[in-house]
């Protein structure tokens, strides 16, 4: 084994914290539906996923907090982004590897 680490381990400390942000059913179908739909607001996703609007809101803060989505104020609305669409591809690396 190499003595040589391709991850400085603060990187890995960050990498850590994103994971355990998006490791949710509830985040990871957000995740979902902003790289499908690119902008909603909290009262489309709390609808299209059938829960309560405060914890469509808790959802979101975390994923915000940690980097993944960012959010633009428009009037009285919150419209929600990825802030990197890469983020939809750990979805497409999880059905590769996990079993249905």
């Amino acid at each position: 084994m190499s003595s040589e680490l391709n991850y400085s381990f603060p990187f890995l400390e960050t990498a850590t914290e994103v994971l355990r942000a998006v490791a949710h059913p509830h985040r990871l179908l957000i995740i979902e539906m902003l790289n499908r739909r690119q902008s909603l607001n909290v009262t489309e996703i709390y609808e299209e996923l059938g829960i309560e609007q405060a914890v469509a809101s808790h959802h979101l803060r975390i994923l915000k907090d940690r980097g993944v989505v960012q959010v633009r104020r428009d009037g009285k609305n919150s419209n929600y982004s990825l802030v990197s669409d890469e983020f939809a591809k750990i979805l497409t690396i999880l059905q590769q590897v996990v079993p249905a």
